[in-house]
């Protein structure tokens, strides 16, 4: 299983959109300081995950998301959808 997720920071209200086959323990990385470009952004919570069977599948379906990022497509998707999803 793979899973593309959304986290939104805590401090800044902003957006980090990845995948991984490990969302808790992604998770902990990020609070963790692991990812340089989020160091300043800790803490994170996840705000959204859908879940794939394959590793292409949920990299297409994150750079889709990033695609969309900051426009309405992408607001509508943490409004209008669970928070967790099967793709």
């Amino acid at each position: 299983m793979y899973f593309v997720y959304i986290l939104q920071s805590e401090v800044d209200n902003g957006y980090y959109i990845g995948y991984t086959s490990n969302i808790e323990e992604r998770l902990k990385q990020h609070n963790q300081g692991k990812t340089r470009s989020l160091k300043h952004r800790i803490p994170m919570k996840l705000v959204y995950s859908e879940e794939y069977d394959t590793k292409k599948e949920a990299k297409q379906r994150e750079k889709q998301i990033k695609s969309w990022k900051g426009g309405e497509v992408f607001k509508n998707l943490l409004k209008g959808s669970p928070r967790f999803q099967r793709g």
